[in-house]
């Protein structure tokens, strides 16, 4: 799993954006001070969560991009974290848990 971490814009506090290997999807997650807890953060967007969700570092670019800065190389660096995990497999239990998380 790979995990880039941004400064939010519009309210955002952060941004992050990776790649999960086990679900095969990238992900975006932003999250913004929670109005009815102090110091305290919550979500705001958090995709990527669900098996495929996200198929191409474009998809999580995109959502991402309205929340903050994002590097021009961005989509390379993510390709590059999915490229480093095509060699790596579910463990016995971690196969286990998306079979009964995601039943064909």
């Amino acid at each position: 799993m790979s995990r880039h971490t941004f400064t939010g814009l519009r309210g955002a506090t952060s941004v992050a954006i990776g790649w999960d290997r086990p679900l095969e999807t990238f992900f975006v997650q932003v999250l913004r001070p929670d109005p009815e807890e102090v110091g305290e953060e919550e979500t705001v967007v958090w995709r990527g969560t669900d098996l495929r969700e996200l198929s191409t570092a474009a998809e999580a670019i995109a959502i991402a991009r309205p929340w903050a800065l994002l590097p021009a190389d961005l989509a390379a660096t993510l390709e590059t974290d999915r490229l480093k995990t095509l060699g790596l497999s579910d463990g016995e239990y971690q196969a286990e848990m998306k079979r009964r998380l995601f039943p064909d």
